[in-house]
């Protein structure tokens, strides 16, 4: 019996598509196919996939938004679980509940017109609510750690729990997610009132910045390398000042608008962006003794090529 025909009976008719390319599902727009690709609605049906792959052995990734993964140009083994129709959101008082694929744009919006401040830094951010949370996204100083007030999460076992904010442990980019076997379904934000007008001017003023500062109309996964652990150091001024920016393996390109960031300038594979991504890493600590880590996650059979 093969994956997909194990996984297929699971879910309704359109939930489940085999050898699903994931150029289609990545900001990047690069990427193989995945073995099997499902699009579950709700957690009993993300907890029926779930214990199928285990009790099967099949491997499984979940995939939020793709804003911030590479994926091989092999594609991924086994069953990669798509949160995308998991996009509910509910406001309560001053709090605002959202499903992990529930697009940050929408959430957002969704605190705007709540009347509610503090998710404007999030607006202009591709991603989902869920790998927000994972990776504890963040821009112009603000995270999401600073409004998470919980987040409810799918163990292995079928069961739901929550962790408050502080039992999450984010870090820098990081969270108790990236290393514990179990999927974000959803999360609470705690804002605060505001009036509408003030939150749109300042997210118009957030999303005017990014325009001008970043490369939108080229695929990319954002920020390609964190933040380095040596105080006063950024990733992107070490890879300007490396004379880096428009470096080109392949279709793969250092922006020439912001050293930050990869972008596919047109057929770019995996292979072409983890080539570029270790020669600037290469040249960053030759010039100044420090290894760049990666931000983007790297998904795939066999590696990236």
């Amino acid at each position: 019996m093969t994956v997909y025909d194990t996984i297929r009976p699971l879910l309704p008719e359109g939930m489940v598509f085999a050898n699903e390319p994931m150029s289609r599902h990545t900001s990047f727009k690069i990427g193989g196919p995945a073995e099997v690709y499902v699009t579950p609605e709700n957690n009993l049906q993300m907890s029926e996939v779930w214990k199928a792959c285990l009790q099967a052995g099949y491997p499984m990734t979940v995939l939020g938004g793709g804003c911030n993964v590479l994926v091989a140009d092999k594609g991924i083994k086994g069953v990669v679980i798509a949160t995308n129709r998991m996009n509910h959101t509910s406001v309560a008082n001053a709090c605002i509940t959202a499903g992990c694929g529930t697009k940050l744009a929408r959430l957002a919006d969704a605190a705007y017109n709540a009347g509610l401040a503090g998710l404007e830094f999030v607006s202009g951010i591709p991603g989902t609510v869920g790998g927000a949370v994972f990776m504890n996204a963040g821009a112009f100083g603000h995270n999401i750690q600073d409004v998470c007030e919980s987040a409810e999460v799918l163990l292995p076992d079928g069961n739901i729990v929550s962790y408050t904010c502080e039992q999450i442990n984010f870090g820098y980019r990081a969270s108790r997610f990236q290393t514990e076997n179990a999927i974000i379904t959803s999360a609470t934000f705690i804002l605060t009132p505001s009036k509408p007008e003030e939150i749109k001017a300042k997210t118009l003023k957030l999303n005017t910045h990014r325009r001008d500062s970043q490369p939108l109309c080229y695929p990319s996964a954002g920020s390609a390398f964190k933040r380095p652990a040596k105080e006063g150091f950024y990733a992107a001024k070490l890879i300007d000042d490396c004379g880096l920016k428009g470096f080109t393996i392949g279709g793969a390109q250092v922006s020439e608008k912001h050293a930050g960031f990869i972008v596919n300038k047109g057929n770019a594979t995996a292979a072409d962006v983890l080539a570029l991504m270790e020669a600037i890493r290469e040249k960053v600590h030759s010039a100044y003794g420090i290894w760049l880590e990666p931000e983007v996650q790297m998904l795939g059979e066999g590696g990236i090529g």
